[in-house]
């Protein structure tokens, strides 16, 4: 990995308005990962239902839908000690301006200046593979036989889990018994979670190149912090991403994880790509300004229509493609621009003399 670079003033002043979070193993100096820390709100409520190896879960957070975010460019509220500061995506990309030394760094190395966000679900990990099989474990254990039609297929894997338990579990049930079942499948699938040895096909050569090139990582889940670390070192990932949010930030949406991200990554948001897999999620991205990669897999590439480009998986591109996302204007292509409406000057009038 390449060495930090200074801490621009500028840069520091952000810091002291944003509240830091709580500490993630990587190479970065304390200093700079505490000036990249962003949450919500050190007091985020939880509501957890049980634990699986000492792990908080909390089945209302990992398996709803989430809010897009981010349609008026609004970002999310942190604390200072004078008051609340609002964080929009406007603010995070007139904040986060490259210093005089970066921009001539940037020149050089022009690959440098990007950030990369990745969704942890079905884009870093198969996500859908282990939600599949705890609603089967599950199934199983309380005698219930899912139909395989693909609606109901699609509800397992996207809906929410209040949704598919009201549908196919408690029929029969009294109301009180959907906070065990909501229990059970979250540690059943915890338990998936804790033999997943190997990442999206592949990811890791991916990884391996944008790191060769210096471009700074994220990864972004509604997991706590140490599931997700746990995680990322099981899959031998956890040298790849300088950066990750978890629920302990207290984002409520998912452009709102996007623009954390970007701040913990110390980039513009409208120079960062997100890799998502849905199209809610390549929404959020644009909504924050930034670009958007599709994974085709979970959604048809029909479906990933509005992503700035789409993939069958991670082996079909390179470090090139990123340049060409930002080739049509420069990397600058994103930004806010003011339109310059330039005056039509007089036209001149010809005229004749004649001379005698």
């Amino acid at each position: 990995m390449a060495s930090s670079p200074s801490i621009p003033s500028s840069h520091l002043q952000l810091y002291h308005h944003l509240q830091p979070f709580s500490s993630f193993p990587s190479n970065l100096p304390l200093l700079k990962f505490k000036r990249l820390g962003l949450v919500k709100n050190r007091l985020v409520a939880r509501c957890s239902s049980g634990s699986v190896n000492d792990f908080q879960i909390t089945p209302n957070k990992l398996f709803m839908q989430e809010a897009i975010g981010a349609e008026y460019g609004e970002g999310f509220e942190t604390f200072r000690a004078d008051g609340p500061l609002k964080v929009d995506v406007d603010y995070l990309n007139e904040k986060l301006q490259d210093s005089f030394l970066k921009r001539i760094r940037y020149a050089m190395k022009p690959d440098e200046a990007y950030g990369l966000i990745f969704s942890w679900d079905n884009v870093v990990a198969d996500t859908r593979v282990l939600k599949r099989k705890a609603w089967k474990q599950l199934a199983s254990e309380e005698g219930k036989d899912i139909p395989e039609d693909g609606d109901t297929q699609r509800l397992m894997l996207y809906g929410g889990a209040d949704q598919v338990l009201h549908k196919h579990f408690l029929s029969e049930k009294v109301e009180n018994e959907l906070d065990r079942l909501k229990s059970r499948f979250s540690q059943l699938y915890y338990d998936n979670l804790l033999k997943l040895e190997r990442p999206k096909e592949g990811l890791k050569d991916w990884l391996e190149a944008v790191n060769t090139a210096c471009i700074p990582c994220a990864v972004v889940s509604s997991f706590d912090r140490r599931n997700m670390v746990e995680a990322l070192e099981r899959l031998g990932l956890n040298n790849y991403f300088q950066a990750i949010v978890t629920e302990e930030d207290g984002m409520e949406s998912i452009a709102h994880r996007f623009l954390s991200a970007a701040v913990k990554l110390d980039r513009k948001p409208s120079k960062c790509v997100v890799f998502e897999d849905d199209p809610r999620g390549v929404t959020a991205a644009h909504n924050c300004t930034m670009m958007a990669v599709a994974l085709i897999g979970a959604y048809p590439a029909y479906d990933l229509g509005q992503a700035d480009l789409a993939v069958a998986n991670f082996s079909e591109i390179s470090v090139i493609n990123l340049r060409r996302l930002f080739a049509n204007k420069g990397s600058t292509f994103m930004d806010l621009q003011k339109q310059i409406i330039e005056k039509t000057p007089p036209k001149r009038k010809l005229t004749i003399d004649t001379i005698f």
